[in-house]
C-alpha cells in the first residue's frame, strides 16, 4: 500500500513537471522575440473614451502591442478636432485621428488605418423635435473642439437634410464629456451621441430620442482613421505597421469575445456593464469597427468630395485619395495581423 502511494506521488510529480515544461515551451513560443520594445503614443479622441475608441486599451491589456514589440502609451484628447490632437498629429508625437480636411488645409499628415469607418453615433434630440426641420432656432452642440469639431460638422449635415442652413441654428461649444448631460438637462436641444450615452441618457430623460442614425444618413462618410505626421510615418514605417496590426487584432477580439473585452471597456470608459454591452452589440450590428484596413478608396474619395462641397476644403486645394491615406501601409498591417477576414457581415 505504501509502495503504491509512493508510486502515485511519483507519477503525480512527473505529470506536474511535464505540465510545467509544456507551459514553459508554450510561453517561450508565444513570447515576443524583441530586440527592443519600441515606444509609441496612441491617441484616443475623447476623454474619457467612448466604447468605439477602446481598441488601443484592448490591445494593451491583452498584450497585443507587446506581441508586436510595441510599448504603447495611450493619450486622451478632448475631441479629434481639438488643438492638442491636431498638434500631436502634425508634430509626430502620437498616432491620432486625422482627417482629409487637415490634408486639404496643408497639414502634412496621412491616414494609415481606419479604426471605425462607419459612424457609431446617432443624432439625439429633445422631446419636442420630430424632424430635422424642427431644429430651426434650436441649440445644437459643438462639443469636442467647437467650430470644425465632429459635432459641429454633423449638426450642419442634419440641418442640411432638413432644408436648413447653419445660420438657422445656434451652435454651442462644450466639453465632450458634458454633451449627454447637456441634452438630458435641457441645456442643448440636439447632439451626436454614442450608443452607450444614448442608453444612459434615456434612463435619465426618457423623452430624448434618436432623430437619425448618422451612418444611415451618410453611409460613405469616413468616421475615424488613425494617422499622424507623414514624415514620422515614413521614418518609422515598421513601427506603424506593428502598432496598427495590434489594433486590428484587438478589433477582431472585440467582435469575437465579449467576456474578454467588456471589463477592459468598462475600465477605460467608466461606463456600466449594461451600457458597454449595449454599445458593443449596437456597434457590431452596424459593422462600425473595422476588421481589416478600414480604409477604402471609395469611402475616402466620397469624404473628400463632401468636405469640398461643404466648404471645409478649398476646391483648388482638394487632395487626392493617395495624399490622404496610405492604403498600402494599412494592407501590410492586415497581413501582419494574419491576413484579411470577414466577421459576420463586416468586411472593411
Amino acid at each position: 500500500m505504501q509502495n503504491n502511494t509512493r508510486r502515485a506521488c511519483g507519477l503525480g510529480a512527473l505529470m506536474l513537471a511535464g505540465l510545467l515544461l509544456d507551459a514553459g515551451v508554450a510561453a517561450a513560443q508565444t513570447a515576443p522575440a524583441c530586440a527592443t520594445m519600441r515606444k509609441i503614443n496612441i491617441g484616443v479622441s475623447v476623454s474619457p473614451p467612448n466604447v468605439v475608441h477602446t481598441a488601443p486599451y484592448v490591445a494593451k491589456e491583452l498584450g497585443l502591442f507587446a506581441k508586436h514589440c510595441v510599448d504603447a502609451t495611450i493619450i486622451q484628447f478632448d475631441g479629434g478636432g481639438s488643438p492638442a490632437s491636431k498638434a500631436a498629429a502634425s508634430q509626430g508625437t502620437a498616432l491620432v485621428a486625422v482627417s482629409d480636411i487637415a490634408v486639404g488645409n496643408g497639414v502634412k499628415v496621412k491616414q494609415i488605418w481606419g479604426l471605425a469607418p462607419r459612424m457609431p453615433q446617432a443624432y439625439v434630440v429633445a422631446p419636442d423635435i420630430k424632424t430635422a426641420a424642427d431644429l430651426k432656432g434650436k441649440r445644437l452642440s459643438a462639443a469636442g473642439g467647437g467650430v470644425g469639431s465632429f459635432n459641429w460638422i454633423m449638426g450642419r449635415e442634419v440641418l442640411k437634410s432638413g432644408g436648413l442652413t447653419p445660420d438657422d441654428a445656434n451652435f454651442l461649444s462644450a466639453a465632450t464629456a458634458a454633451r449627454m448631460m447637456g441634452l438630458v438637462a435641457g441645456q442643448i436641444d440636439a447632439v451626436a451621441l454614442h450608443p452607450e450615452d444614448i442608453y444612459e441618457g434615456q434612463k435619465k430623460n426618457p423623452g430624448i430620442h434618436v432623430l437619425v442614425q448618422l451612418a444611415e444618413m451618410l453611409p460613405n462618410y469616413m468616421f475615424n482613421a488613425y494617422g499622424g505626421s507623414a514624415e514620422w510615418i515614413a521614418r518609422e514605417r515598421p513601427l506603424m505597421i506593428d502598432a496598427i496590426a495590434a489594433m486590428i487584432e484587438a478589433n477582431r477580439v472585440i467582435y469575437r469575445d465579449e467576456a474578454k473585452v467588456v471589463p477592459i471597456m468598462m475600465a477605460a470608459t467608466g461606463k456600466t456593464k449594461e451600457a458597454v454591452e449595449y454599445a458593443r452589440n449596437e456597434l457590431i450590428k452596424r459593422c462600425v469597427w473595422s476588421v481589416n484596413e478600414g480604409l477604402t478608396p471609395e469611402r475616402t474619395q466620397w469624404t473628400i468630395d463632401n468636405d469640398v462641397s461643404n466648404g471645409f476644403i478649398e476646391p483648388a486645394k482638394k487632395p487626392t485619395v493617395e495624399q490622404v491615406a496610405d492604403m498600402k501601409l494599412a494592407s501590410e498591417a492586415v497581413e501582419k495581423a494574419g491576413g484579411r477576414v470577414t466577421i459576420g457581415n463586416c468586411k472593411e
